[in-house]
């Protein structure tokens, strides 16, 4: 009974090791990517966020990247062009993204615009997208932010 006993909690902590999110890397051992342009930079660090966090296995988190002052197609367009650039610059591209969550201060003329635009960049089978309308945000003059997570082969 104590061999199974002790077989059982050797077997969870190795379960638990392996679930440990040391093993996929954490934001103190990633690679973090902060803007190129040096104001840009220097608001990040003041703010205290970076452009990505890039984990050993293959995860990149983008910070939001904010459309505006206007949410017309030419401002889409210039954004996603941005997160394209991040996720070059992370050694990925949009065929590595599985999620975006996007934040709109009007939702639905919004998301009719970012729709089209993104099937410029993103083509099927489609990441999981989630739209959330909100009263503001934080960048001033921004009118959307759109937040990306993509996954990467580890090589």
């Amino acid at each position: 009974m104590d061999r199974q006993r002790t077989a059982l909690y050797a077997g969870a902590l190795g379960l638990a090791a392996l679930a440990s999110p040391v093993l996929a890397g954490t934001r103190t051992t990633a690679e973090v990517l902060y803007s190129e342009n040096p104001q840009e930079r220097a608001f990040q660090e003041s703010a205290g966020y970076s452009d990505a966090v890039i984990l050993r296995d293959g995860t990149i988190y983008l910070s939001g990247v904010v459309v505006g002052p206007t949410a017309d197609k030419a401002a889409f367009e210039r954004t996603y062009r941005r997160i394209s650039d991040i996720l070059l610059r992370a050694g990925a591209t949009w065929e590595d993204v599985v999620e975006i969550t996007s934040y709109h201060t009007d939702i639905e003329p919004q998301v009719a615009v970012m729709s089209e635009v993104q099937k410029q960049f993103i083509t099927p089978p489609f990441a999981a997208w989630t739209a959330v309308q909100v009263t503001r945000l934080y960048s001033p003059g921004g009118v959307t932010e759109i937040k990306i997570v993509a996954k990467k082969a580890v090589r």
